[in-house]
């Protein structure tokens, strides 16, 4: 019996030994009215372009709820390069019908700037059921089907316009780390991460903080100062939904921050180190600090 019993621990153990983990769940939620509404991150990360270039356009939220609940029933939120005939793209748009080149198509800013521009022209679309203004638009043959993605869009474009602070979270593995002792490495990751800001959001002004920080200031961004508050938290709810794409480690806006170690937003960081060993400093309300990993 205990030859036996000696035998099946080892069987536990082996198994134990050799089957394989189940890799970590990432997921982005945006949060409204009691509720929480999923992303993949790499939806997160189109939604967040998406909804940047709406701001940059100075488009009102509800753009943005009809443009993201568009791609999310024509592409599932997804660039895609296949799609009816010969749809590419965020919003399946087609060269037959003059969206413009595959090329021009699979540019994400392109596409979502096609589509607003289409929006614009639609009479009163602020008004219009969200089914119906994507329809004016896309013109498909499933001309309801965008009211299913309704909600879920209007807590994305919510959180992403700054209109619900806080309510963006994503949980993510690690960053991978630039290594602290790599000068033009760390530089080179700054510069990458300045790049994808100014491409969803335009010529805003960006200085450096730390080693592998940058400080984002959102007031030319802002019709009015009365705007400034809720864009620094659109940029800020930005940065955590393109968290994945572009390795932020930690973002800090209106004294709270969200961290990539647990994934939600806080205020019992302020004035921590950020990863480069830098202390966290002192924003402005127009202001964000997104960090990249350092190790």
């Amino acid at each position: 019996m205990v030859v036996v019993a000696v035998a099946v621990g080892g069987v536990v153990l082996l198994l134990q030994q050799t089957t394989p983990q189940a890799a970590p769940r990432q997921d982005c939620t945006a949060a409204l009215d009691g509720a929480t509404w999923r992303l993949s991150p790499a939806q997160a990360d189109n939604a967040a372009l998406i909804t940047a270039v709406s701001l940059r356009r100075e488009m009102p939220a509800r753009a943005a709820t009809i443009a993201l609940a568009t791609a999310l029933q024509e592409s599932k939120l997804v660039n895609i390069d296949y799609g009816d005939r010969d749809s590419v793209g965020l919003f399946q748009q087609r060269t037959s019908q003059g969206w413009g080149t595959v090329e021009e198509i699979m540019d994400p800013v392109f596409s979502t700037n096609a589509f607003f521009d289409g929006l614009e022209k639609v009479p009163g679309y602020t008004e219009l059921p969200v089914t119906e203004a994507a329809q004016a638009v896309q013109r498909s043959g499933f001309p309801d089907a965008y009211a299913q993605h309704e909600v879920r869009s209007r807590a994305w474009a919510a959180g992403l316009t700054g209109q619900n602070q806080a309510s963006v979270v994503c949980t993510l593995t690690e960053a991978d780390p630039v290594a602290a002792g790599d000068p033009a490495a760390i530089a080179s990751a700054r510069a990458t991460l300045s790049e994808r800001v100014a491409r969803d959001f335009g010529d805003l002004a960006i200085t450096e903080q730390g080693a592998a920080s940058i400080v984002v200031d959102v007031t030319s961004l802002a019709p009015t100062s009365d705007d400034v508050g809720r864009l620094a938290w659109a940029l800020a709810q930005w940065g955590v939904a393109s968290a994945q794409a572009t390795g932020v480690e930690s973002v800090t806006v209106g004294g709270h921050v969200w961290s990539r170690d647990d994934g939600t937003w806080s205020t019992d960081q302020i004035g921590a180190e950020t990863s480069d060993g830098e202390g966290a400093p002192t924003l402005a309300e127009s202001s964000v600090l997104l960090t990249l990993a350092v190790r």
